[in-house]
């Protein structure tokens, strides 16, 4: 069992792999994986002990081989969730690199692989924590499976034909406002325009976004052109999300919230970070057509 999380300095991003000359590691090693702690940026918005929504970070990895018993090589898809309530998130060139050191490494069976990803990635996300909670979950999809493997766009009114004027690229959420004064309404409503850039790197993160909520109507015109006042804020996809959600959450007062983004892949690795404020079933791992 890992030491308590109080012990030891939690790590930072800029000391993770990202931005960084990194040696391919083909041979099998967890030590790869770099964690890095929710807690910071969830305090900067203003989320403290009791997490105001549940959810999980979907992430999809397109690139995970390794080699039989007999040295051939295997690849599959995985599909692995994270839990929200984890204290930690994954540095995703960290995960590439983790990913990358399947290659050359014998395994038994495909089961074998999902157990150690399952195994790897759940101790990476509970690090420093005496007891773990909800484990990460791990699918693998073999290739007679790749030709059942969805593409489908989010569902759900489209904000992007709103001709509106926007001039804010770092977040504003004083442009949330909504219809406090009428009938509560239920709708979902999506954008491909979401744009944010890497915490360390600065490099471009691109991204479809679909919000679902009861409550207050919301202004469709003031919600597009914040959610594009996100086109050059440098944060991570997770944080992004929670941020969206917060806002929307405080400044609107909705009775039902739901925030889902599926960003586009980079290095072999998508995530699609998703937060609700009520039970309801995890939305599929079906990518968008920019994915």
């Amino acid at each position: 069992m890992t030491s308590p999380a109080h012990s030891l300095p939690e790590p930072q991003p800029e000391q993770s792999p990202l931005g960084k000359s990194s040696a391919y590691i083909d041979r099998y090693d967890a030590g790869l994986l770099f964690p890095l702690p929710r807690a910071p940026k969830r305090e900067d918005i203003g989320i403290t002990g009791t997490l105001p929504f549940m959810g999980a970070d979907l992430w999809m990895a397109f690139e995970l081989s390794w080699l039989n018993l007999k040295g051939k090589p295997q690849i599959a898809l995985a599909h692995i969730t994270v839990p929200a309530e984890s204290p930690h998130i994954i540095e995703s060139k960290s995960f590439k690199l983790y990913l990358n050191s399947f290659n050359n490494t014998l395994f038994a069976d495909a089961e074998v692989v999902r157990d150690t990803l399952k195994t790897d990635l759940t101790d990476a996300v509970w690090r420093g924590h005496g007891s773990v909670g909800a484990s990460v979950g791990v699918r693998l999809v073999l290739p007679d499976a790749f030709d059942q493997q969805a593409i489908h766009e989010m569902e759900g009114l489209n904000l992007d034909r709103l001709d509106v004027e926007c001039s804010r690229y770092t977040p504003a959420p004083e442009l949330l406002t909504a219809a406090f004064d009428e009938q509560p309404v239920t709708e979902t409503l999506t954008s491909r325009l979401l744009k944010s850039n890497c915490l360390v790197t600065g490099q471009p993160d691109w991204g479809s976004i679909q919000i679902t909520y009861s409550g207050p109507q919301i202004d469709q015109a003031g919600l597009l052109q914040y959610l594009v006042s996100f086109r050059n804020h440098n944060e991570f996809h997770e944080q992004c999300v929670e941020r969206i959600y917060m806002n929307i959450w405080q400044r609107c007062k909705p009775t039902k919230l739901t925030v889902y983004a599926r960003y586009t892949r980079r290095g072999g690795l998508d995530i699609s970070p998703w937060r609700t404020s009520h039970p309801q079933a995890m939305p599929p791992h079906i990518r968008t057509a920019r994915q």
